[in-house]
């Protein structure tokens, strides 16, 4: 899991983070070895946020990017991608997309972050999942029908597929059009990451114009 460095980014200032032109490669943010394929259509910039709930760094990181998406233009497209390394991140990645087929995803994504987190549960099994969203209208056995959906398992294949070509080894990490990857060390701290990723939005607007 990466970790978060609590220095500023060495040799830029927080008030000219937001300047792509200031940004270097491999001491802001690192190049994706080989680009992914993005769910962004015509003009729009995606931002992708990978994350694993169980991970202390994403649910610490998540006041500070969900302001942040508060703020973008109409042209950015943000993507939330659960992290899949086995284990309980799969569980949560089925956890999230299990959701999001319910139609419940946006309502309880910060809670499950908080459930794990402060309320110290797992959320690691589909009886302690499927009991945790009948809390938002929906019965324990759609909840099991949905993490056990073909849906939503090739979703989580697919996630995965992803992971693997943006050769990511932690979280948290926003990529930006599919070849920025941005990380708590490239951007010196948890609370710069957007301000960095915003600043690679603006690169890629500028780079679309030339």
């Amino acid at each position: 899991m990466l970790q978060s460095a609590a220095f500023a980014v060495a040799g830029l200032g927080l008030a000219t983070l937001a300047v792509a032109d200031n940004l270097v490669e491999g001491q802001h943010y690192e190049k994706l070895p080989e680009p992914v394929q993005t769910q962004a259509e015509g003009d729009q910039v995606e931002v992708t946020e990978v994350f694993w709930y169980g991970c202390p760094h994403c649910y610490n990181l998540q006041s500070s990017v969900t302001d942040w998406y508060e703020t973008l233009d109409d042209d950015v497209r943000v993507v939330h991608m659960p992290a899949t390394m086995g284990g309980d991140w799969n569980t949560h990645a089925a956890l999230f997309y299990a959701a999001e087929a319910l139609g419940i995803r946006e309502e309880a994504h910060a809670d499950i972050f908080n459930a794990i987190h402060e309320e110290g549960q797992r959320l690691n099994n589909a009886d302690s999942i499927a009991r945790f969203l009948s809390q938002y209208g929906v019965s324990e056995d759609e909840a099991r029908q949905a993490l056990d959906a073909f849906g939503v398992k090739s979703q989580v294949n697919q996630a995965h597929a992803r992971m693997r070509t943006m050769r990511l080894m932690g979280v948290p990490a926003l990529v930006v059009d599919g070849r920025y990857l941005v990380t708590p060390s490239s951007a010196g701290s948890l609370e710069n990451m957007p301000q960095i990723a915003d600043a690679l939005i603006e690169r890629v607007r500028q780079e679309r114009e030339d």
